[in-house]
């Protein structure tokens, strides 16, 4: 029997006190060229991801942690890709309103 992939899509919405926090400032050496979001991208790239959202990120059926694939800055939130392997995100299963809003049949 083939083992099941973990993959995790999480949106950070962009504009809020979040993206402000002191932990957005922890790897940026020269912070006053990075705007917040940024910020917040470069700390999701540089592994703060599961300091910032401990409640949230899964790990992998093994208990690893999972790897970061992708962080796509979007108009008003970023969307975080996590997978243990190469993901492949359905359209009608994804949380991005990009992907999933097409697929609702308009009326």
């Amino acid at each position: 029997m083939k083992a099941q992939s973990t993959q995790q899509e999480i949106l950070l919405i962009t504009g809020t006190r979040f993206s402000e926090r002191e932990w957005a400032e922890k790897i940026v050496e020269d912070k006053n060229k990075l705007s917040a979001i940024e910020k917040l991208e470069d700390a999701c790239w540089n592994g703060l991801l599961d300091e910032m959202l401990p409640e949230i990120v899964q790990k992998a059926e093994d208990g690893k942690k999972l790897f970061l694939w992708n962080v796509r800055n979007c108009k008003s939130f970023l969307e975080i890709e996590l997978s243990d392997s190469s993901p492949v995100i359905e359209r009608e299963n994804s949380i991005d309103p990009y992907l999933f809003v097409s697929e609702i049949p308009l009326n």
